[in-house]
């Protein structure tokens, strides 16, 4: 989710990372699973409660049910749909479907956050590209969230990938900082200037999420008060990581683990 949090930016000790690391392998691994049921006539709604018991059976919460009211476990946005698209039993996917899944869960009190997207079928080249953008601008965030510098740096690496295919930069939604709450500070635009903003600190974690239109920058939240679309209808994509940062650079969270982090003392 691209809510901007509030309050001060925390540093997290190292059991607190592990923690959030352990929450990051359930979303990637439940991920898997999901773009394995990505297939025509698949709805939505199932999508959702299969994410709600993967997470649950790995005695996780899931982040996004019943927050600020939103009632589902992950967002589903479809083609237009940029973020926060609401399952539902009677939304069934089509070939050629552009779809965006964000998950984020909750493991002893530490959250992780993660999104990616996905195709139904082979994508058009202007899609692929698309698709392939994003995920490189996600990258390219995520290594300038090195300590030393500063938030700026983050956004302008991502921004400069979409300037490289002239695809619009979703402003109002962002990334953010993340730890014991899913949104808090700083807020991690997808775009900056090198050299501004916070500094960044070994200990700081944060969501890096860029979301891409193949047109205009600029969205509006539909009726249901939560989908966001594109404001003249191009398809959207969106890519989520969570990191920690480390001494020697971002540390990935959100990725399956060869074995899962221990329960035993965290």
């Amino acid at each position: 989710m691209a809510i901007p949090g509030a309050g001060t930016v925390t540093i997290k000790r190292a059991e607190e990372i592990e923690r959030m690391r352990h929450a990051g392998a359930i979303l990637a691994s439940i991920l898997e699973r999901l773009h394995d049921e990505l297939r025509p006539g698949q709805t939505t709604g199932r999508l959702d409660a299969l994410a709600e018991r993967l997470i649950r059976e790995a005695d996780a919460v899931p982040s996004f049910k019943g927050y600020r009211g939103f009632p589902a476990s992950i967002c589903t946005s479809i083609n237009d749909e940029v973020v926060h698209g609401i399952p539902s039993p009677t939304r069934r996917l089509v070939e050629g479907d552009l779809v965006s899944i964000d998950i984020g869960c909750i493991w002893r009190d530490w959250h992780a956050d993660c999104a990616r997207t996905w195709t139904i079928g082979r994508p058009a080249r202007e899609v692929e590209v698309l698709i392939d953008a994003t995920r490189r601008a996600m990258e390219a965030g995520i290594a300038a969230a090195m300590p030393g510098n500063r938030l700026g740096d983050v956004g302008a690496a991502i921004e400069a990938v979409a300037h490289e295919h002239g695809f619009g930069v979703v402003r109002p939604f962002v990334g953010h900082g993340i730890g014991t709450s899913m949104h808090e500070e700083p807020q991690v635009p997808n775009y900056g200037k090198p050299g501004s903003g916070l500094r960044i600190e070994a200990g700081m974690c944060f969501a890096i999420e860029p979301m891409f239109n193949l047109g205009g920058d600029d969205v509006y939240v539909d009726d249901d008060g939560w989908t966001v679309r594109t404001a003249d209808g191009s398809l959207s994509a969106h890519f989520e990581n969570t990191i920690a940062v480390t001494d020697a650079g971002p540390d990935l969270l959100t990725v399956r683990a060869v074995e899962s982090a221990s329960e035993g003392p965290l």
